[in-house]
């Protein structure tokens, strides 16, 4: 059984966390994502077909399977920051944060005063003091980096590959090799600082590069491709023998 306490305490060690991503709506579909020994399982309010009216159920799923459960929650504002939190989330990925001051309103957004201002309101599970993963993926996250990386209370940064590209103008296929860069500097720059560090990552090996390199918030998969891969090819196996 993992909670937020044990992510913190490893991250803390450098040591690397494995979890999943999760698309998908409903209780069942957490669950299985979780008993697969995954640490964490990161249900996705902004890109995802999850509602928030869910998350009672698929937090209590995932945290009974063993593993913790967090949200990207649908947006940095103060509202979408609390509500998961109050619906079960022991941890909130939070994306399209600006810069250092913006991360500071997104971490006072999940602590009780006096050290922010959190509303008391907390219906289901959760935890006083939840993690606080703040989303690079755009040119000015990445401009104020330094300074995000320093903010009091901060337990982590998590890069998004594909929104940081388009914002850096590095989208296409012959601009690969300079975004991978861009990424493995970010990875750096939070290692050096001591800071927890993940690179969104669809696969296995991709994820299993980003840990040699140190990061330790590491996301394996992504349900919905995985589905779809795994689908793919056992129907590929089924039609070649038939």
């Amino acid at each position: 059984m993992t909670d937020e306490g044990d992510l913190r305490r490893r991250w803390a060690q450098g040591r690397p966390a494995h979890g999943v991503w999760s698309l998908l709506p409903g209780a069942v579909t957490a669950e299985v994502l979780a008993r697969t020994g995954a640490d964490y399982v990161v249900v996705d309010l902004q890109h995802g077909a999850a509602a928030e009216a869910e998350l009672p159920g698929v937090a209590a799923a995932v945290t009974a399977a063993g593993a913790v459960p967090l949200v990207r929650t649908r947006s940095p504002s103060f509202a979408d920051v609390g509500r998961p939190l109050d619906l079960g989330a022991r941890s909130v990925v939070v994306p399209n944060v600006r810069d250092a001051a913006h991360a500071r309103e997104v971490v006072a957004a999940c602590r009780y005063a006096p050290a922010g201002g959190r509303s008391i309101g907390r219906l289901s599970g959760g935890c006083e003091q939840p993690l606080v993963v703040v989303m690079v993926e755009s040119a000015s996250a990445l401009d104020d980096l330094d300074a995000v990386l320093a903010v009091e209370g901060l337990d982590g940064v998590y890069v998004g590959p594909g929104d940081l590209s388009l914002s850096l103008g590095l989208a296409g296929a012959d601009r690969r090799e300079e975004l991978r860069g861009v990424l493995s500097s970010v990875v750096a720059r939070a290692v050096a600082a001591g800071v927890p560090v993940g690179v969104h990552a669809s696969s296995g090996r991709e994820a299993a590069g980003w840990a040699a390199e140190g990061a330790t918030i590491v996301t394996v998969a992504v349900d919905a491709g995985s589905l779809g891969e795994a689908v793919t090819g056992h129907l590929g196996v089924a039609r070649a023998r038939t």
